[in-house]
């Protein structure tokens, strides 16, 4: 939503009509909603093949007997295809008719990453998720690729100023990465899971709760403001959701009792992804 939001005026300056960016957009909006879900299946697989999930996670498949790990392979192999094709339709439908060809090939190569990424956080042998590697991978991906690559696709050009908003995505989802591995961090270094909660420990990870709001919402204000100013609608809604994400981190940092941290988990994801709606909104305003 942020990346089509984005790219959406250049597109208006250059066609009156905007049907093609539209059937772009739903193809990508496919496309990451079967890769977010194919990253869940490799977690509730790998999280139980390497120990951090037991018979008590009775809401993960694998772990509580409900699949078979072989079952939950093929389900990931079947929709790591069904991702690719997606993504492969919305890069043919970007790009078709022009001669970039190899900047095609290229976005078709970050999707072929963003599939490996979702699948080897907890799964397969030495996954990156044990080792740390988690939050900049969502940084990256969630972020920079997901917003510049997304307009990219959608405005046949690129900007750098687009890497200010994709961190603001970024760091939002590394946000509800780090709330995650905070509330199951003694599980995780029990079982060899080494997030950055369980490097740092849990205090200094409030403090590194609280520098993904301030720094993802400075990036996003430095855009919006400084970068684009007077281009955006809708400012109002999204300050308060700025100030309902550093009242969030004001809870997060008075808290000591990890399972606590559920109900803030849901808080702050569904309300980046209100954020993002409402960004996107600000941009085109409901057009179709």
């Amino acid at each position: 939503m942020v990346g089509a939001a984005v790219a959406y005026p250049r597109v208006r300056a250059i066609n009156e009509s905007t049907g093609a960016f539209w059937r772009v957009f739903g193809l990508i909006l496919l496309t990451v909603v079967l890769l977010q879900t194919l990253s869940n299946w490799a977690n509730d697989l790998g999280d139980y093949e390497n120990g951090a999930d037991g018979a008590d996670r009775t809401d993960r498949m694998v772990a509580s007997g409900q699949l078979s790990p072989v079952v939950m392979k093929r389900a990931i192999v079947a929709l790591g295809v069904l991702a690719f094709g997606c993504g492969l339709a919305a890069v043919g439908a970007a790009f078709w008719g022009t001669s970039l060809l190899v900047e095609a090939l290229a976005m078709v190569g970050l999707g072929v990453l963003a599939i490996g990424a979702a699948y080897r956080y907890t799964a397969g042998k030495n996954p990156y998720g044990y080792r740390g590697l988690g939050d900049l991978m969502v940084l990256v991906f969630f972020g920079w690729v997901g917003v510049g690559g997304t307009a990219f696709l959608l405005a046949g050009e690129w900007d750098f100023a687009w890497l200010l908003p994709g961190t603001w995505t970024g760091l939002m989802s590394t946000a509800v990465l780090n709330l995650n591995n905070m509330r199951d961090h003694v599980k995780d270094e029990k079982a060899g899971k080494r997030t950055v909660v369980v490097a740092m420990g849990w205090d200094r990870a409030k403090v590194y709760h609280g520098a993904c709001f301030v720094i993802g919402w400075a990036a996003w204000w430095a855009f919006a403001l400084a970068v684009e100013p007077g281009q955006w609608r809708g400012m109002g809604w999204i300050a308060i959701i700025n100030a309902f994400h550093f009242t969030h981190a004001w809870r997060v940092w008075r808290c000591e009792d990890p399972a606590a941290l559920d109900p803030e988990l849901k808080r702050v994801a569904l309300s980046t992804a209100v954020a993002a709606f409402f960004i996107l909104l600000a941009q085109t305003d409901g057009a179709a």
